[in-house]
């Protein structure tokens, strides 16, 4: 008797430390649910609305607008799809006002309206114009309504090797009139596919390119200039309420902060979304008016990205008049490149998504999702808040108090990029952040994180690591990072150290903020398996010169080639897209693996221009920029075989590679 007890109180045992040790799923908590879309529909969806009624409407990129019913899959779980209109150029937004649509199409505002209530669009008015110069980067996106029920529309910059504003308003942010007025509100702007309200003031988001160093998410007010100074060309137009020139924006490669310091009208973003760390391709944003139907966050905002295909989190405080916060993961494993965004009746999340010539992780070209709280509470860091002595993160439930006052449940960096009319930047002024002392509260609810103000850097991206701490039931955080933009410092009285759970040795830093130097930035990393000229002893040159150029869509312009064993190969790496790029030559069917170690790089990335440092890696070029190009040499490998060649940008890897065929 007394050794079936034991036993059955070892399985117990057993089970408890399983179940403790059972890691939590994003699915457990957020549900995605596919609608199913019929073979002949292309829904690459640009706009998207919730009807009073319950039906979703979409525009798609083909020009057309569709409704669907039944979007929740009740009943027999079926949609139903209406064609609504046709015929328009590349619709990017939508709005329903009840008797009527607007959309954005290339060149204008179109009014779509049903006169005969026959579920067809029989009117296509021409609401609101622009000139267009036939540029293919010149997307048109909105409108979008305010809550004081004024509308907005964005234009999206030409791309001629650079950001271009080619025709009128092009790179600017418009309120547009019920009676078709257009009204310069901003500019900067370089592809702003999402803006809106968030508490009553405007926000936009904005993608990695010339002048933007990383993804941002920046509040507007008018009159700002938000960066990127090709829209500039036009500030003196009439109505204009910028005053800035082109040859006003300096070209230094300070961060943005330091720059907007010193020029009155350029704006700073209120959150920046690390590059690949949380996304390359911020879309569209919705803030959480569910009343607690969509779970913890409400009144929080939900992030879309194109080309990673996830949703992230953005948590904004006001300090001292300024909107600052932080972005954390949420969501990943969408089908798609995320665009749109839009609240259903219940309270659950449609996603609207398309990937055809912008690419994303997610494999399909298309589709629609749903987003569905579960109703069980996720384990993560609710918030973070600036104090005068560091951050207070508050949990959605209570930690383990031992777990979260151990100093090395902790890791925090600091670090920024660079302001310059470079595509990207790479992560630069890296910082530890050291500890001085954590405050865990008395509920479990709040952790206070201590630091020597010199460590708190104005207008730097603070990375806050929480892998070591736990929940009460044992459960690690579902997403244990935070990204805060500190723009400015919290008042208040900084925590006597009499007060600190955890008092944390002092550890000698550098106090100094560390830049890179020049042989690790993204565009000279030096590496054993990256030759850039020919070597000496090819007295005869190369045996054999490929050229290998990019097309949109993530694709490399040559999917095979072949070289023979033992040669001397030079490879010219041209860039012809408008997205960074790099070649990388890997051993037999480890591509996959080689783009993902890429992904996994973190801070280190763009330092090391996301080639990891693995066997599998043979030979390789650096990031190669927009419309620049980069040859390297190599010996081909003496084995015959099937190697491959892929790009290892994050969210690249998946879709950009091709065969290298070596022959005896």
């Amino acid at each position: 008797m007394k050794n079936i007890l034991l036993t059955t109180l070892i399985s117990l045992g057993c089970v408890s430390a399983y179940a403790q040790s059972k890691q939590n799923k994003e699915d457990d908590f957020y549900r995605i649910i596919t609608i199913p879309i019929p073979e002949n529909i292309k829904m690459e969806v640009g706009g998207m609305q919730v009807l009073p009624d319950g039906r979703l409407a979409t525009s798609t990129r083909r020009g057309e607008v569709w409704m669907i019913g039944n979007p929740y899959l009740k009943g027999d779980g079926q949609p139903s799809f209406h064609r609504f209109a046709s015929g328009l150029h590349e619709p990017l937004g939508l709005l329903y006002r009840g008797k009527d649509f607007l959309i954005s199409q290339r060149g204008e505002v179109t009014r779509l309206v049903d006169t005969d209530n026959d579920g067809i669009a029989d009117v296509y008015d021409s609401f609101a114009k622009w000139p267009l110069s036939g540029n293919y980067h010149q997307y048109s996106y909105g409108p979008v309504p305010m809550p004081n029920g004024e509308l907005l529309v964005t234009l999206n910059l030409d791309w001629v090797g650079r950001g271009a504003s080619q025709s009128k308003w092009r790179g600017w942010m418009l309120k547009l009139g019920e009676d078709g007025k257009l009204t310069p509100y901003a500019t900067g702007l370089r592809s702003p596919s999402g803006f809106g309200s968030y508490k009553g003031d405007i926000f936009y988001t904005e993608n990695q390119g010339d002048w933007v160093g990383s993804g941002r998410m920046t509040h507007l007010e008018k009159g700002d200039f938000a960066g990127n100074p090709a829209g500039l060309r036009w500030s003196k137009e009439e109505g204009s309420p910028v005053k800035l020139t082109p040859s006003d924006v300096p070209n230094t490669g300070e961060p943005l902060y330091d720059v907007a310091k010193k020029l009155p009208g350029l704006k700073a973003p209120a959150v920046w979304f690390p590059h690949t760390l949380v996304g390359i391709s911020t879309s569209d944003f919705k803030e959480d008016v569910t009343n607690g139907a969509f779970g913890p966050f409400a009144g929080q905002m939900f992030v879309g990205d194109q080309g990673h295909s996830i949703i992230t989190r953005v948590d904004l405080e006001k300090v001292n008049g300024v909107w600052q916060g932080t972005v954390f993961p949420f969501r990943e494993g969408f089908m798609s490149g995320i665009l749109r965004m839009e609240w259903g009746l219940d309270g659950s999340m449609f996603v609207g998504q398309t990937s055809r010539g912008w690419s994303a992780t997610g494999k399909q070209e298309f589709g629609i999702q749903r987003l569905v709280w579960t109703g069980k509470m996720p384990f993560e860091m609710k918030n973070v808040r600036s104090m005068p002595d560091g951050f207070e993160i508050t949990f959605t439930s209570p930690v383990d108090k031992k777990a979260a006052a151990d100093q090395e449940a902790y890791k925090l960096n600091s670090f920024t990029y660079k302001y310059h009319q470079t595509y990207g930047s790479p992560i630069v002024n890296t910082q530890e952040v050291p500890l001085k002392g954590i405050v865990v509260s008395e509920d479990g609810l709040k952790v206070r994180l201590v630091l020597d103000p010199a460590f708190l850097r104005k207008g730097y991206i603070h990375e806050i690591k929480a892998d070591g701490v736990k929940g009460a039931d044992g459960n690690p955080l579902l997403h244990a990072t935070g990204y805060y933009t500190l723009n400015e410092i919290a008042s208040g009285n900084p925590v006597n150290a009499s007060a600190f759970t955890t008092t944390v040795k002092a550890v000698a830093v550098d106090h100094s903020a560390h830049t890179m130097p020049a042989a690790e930035t993204a565009n000279s990393a030096p590496s054993a398996k990256r030759v850039v000229e020919m070597p000496a002893s090819w007295t005869n040159g190369p045996d054999q010169t490929i050229t290998i150029g990019t097309v949109p869509g993530l694709k490399f312009d040559i999917s095979e080639i072949q070289v023979k064993a033992g040669s001397r190969i030079k490879i010219v790496f041209n860039n012809n897209d408008d997205m960074l790029h790099n070649l990388v030559i890997t051993k037999p069917g480890t591509a996959n693996a080689v783009g993902e170690a890429g992904l996994n790089l973190g801070l280190k990335g763009s330092e090391l221009n996301y080639v990891p440092k693995s066997n599998d890696v043979l030979f390789h070029s650096n990031i190669v920029e927009p419309e620049k190009s980069e040859s390297i040499y190599f010996v081909a490998p003496k084995q015959a075989g099937t190697y491959q060649y892929v790009c290892t940008f994050p969210g690249h890897y998946t879709l950009m590679q091709g065969k290298l065929k070596v022959t005896k």
